[in-house]
């Protein structure tokens, strides 16, 4: 679930920051379906999946591929329904997004995973099919006790159908409460929501759009009291941000209870978008601590 967007990487498939742009590849992977899965990667490294959230393509987390290319390999999955990804298909699930990211880690060799948002829903069913070195979510998309609001998704999914793209991001914004704008009156998530979808970006978070109503969908089938995430045998990570709606960071301390090897963290002043927009090179630091931590024999290159 999210909001802004950065502008898409430069011709030269370069990442942008203060530091010497790493270079950006490409690969491609066929998940256990037939769909043809893209991803991007940067550095060098032991290797790090990353699995973007709602409404995110890869290159949204070029500046956290940036902070971390230097000490590990990089690979941002484009998740089903986004650049030269396939489609989500009629049998979609959160199975079918393991398989990709589990196709991903099988190419690469790739033994740490990074999830944002419902990516990092994803990212604990992955561990749930395989232990790996070290599981890190920010504000991973679980449902405990009915905890995500639903009720918004009917009428969201009706004006994408008619169209209404503006009033539909309008009624995702204000159900989602993600907006830093609080609890303003309808006509100011309708001027937002018109902003976002405007110009290059705007075309393309349009076109992502539908891809919404499935995976919140799985969001709520998957709603339950979280002691499936019990069977995670992966040392984990649990991020949130202090400024995000409660109903996303409370089950970060929840899940920590349930998964045998976790922790969580809430990071001051930080929000949703903190990975993708807001503060990449803090939520690194915290990815490069921990796995550097349950990965004590591996040479990394991290240069300070």
């Amino acid at each position: 679930m999210h909001l802004l967007q950065h502008d898409p990487p430069p011709e030269g498939r370069q990442y942008m920051s203060g530091k010497k742009p790493a270079e950006w590849q490409s690969g491609t992977v066929t998940s256990q379906d037939g769909t043809r899965i893209s991803f991007f990667g940067a550095g060098r490294g032991p290797g790090l999946v990353v699995i973007p959230g709602n409404n995110r393509c890869a290159h949204h987390y070029q500046a956290l591929t940036q902070a971390l290319s230097d000490t590990y390999s990089v690979h941002v999955i484009d998740r089903r329904g986004r650049g030269l990804s396939g489609p989500q298909g009629p049998d979609y699930s959160i199975e079918t997004e393991a398989d990709d990211a589990l196709a991903v880690m099988d190419r690469t060799g790739a033994q740490m995973l990074f999830g944002h948002s419902y990516g990092g829903l994803v990212t604990l069913h992955v561990g749930l099919r395989r232990k790996v070195s070290a599981l890190m979510a920010y504000e991973p998309a679980v449902s405990i006790g009915g905890g995500f609001p639903s009720s918004w998704l009917p009428s969201f999914t009706r004006l994408l159908n008619e169209g209404k793209h503006t009033a539909a991001m309008a009624t995702f914004l204000k159900a989602t409460r993600l907006a830093p704008i609080g609890d303003a009156p309808t006509p100011v998530f309708r001027a937002l929501a018109f902003l976002l979808l405007l110009g290059t970006d705007g075309r393309e978070t349009r076109a992502m759009m539908p891809t919404t109503p499935p995976e919140m969908n799985e969001i709520f089938r998957l709603d339950s009291d979280g002691s499936r995430y019990a069977g995670v045998d992966s040392p984990t990570l649990l991020l949130g941000g202090e400024k995000t709606p409660a109903y996303v960071t409370d089950v970060l301390p929840r899940l920590a209870r349930v998964v045998p090897d976790a922790r969580h963290v809430i990071l001051p002043g930080l929000d949703h978008n903190a990975p993708d927009l807001n503060a990449p090179d803090v939520v690194a630091e915290q990815i490069r601590t921990f796995a550097q931590e349950r990965l004590p024999g591996e040479r990394t290159h991290h240069t300070g």
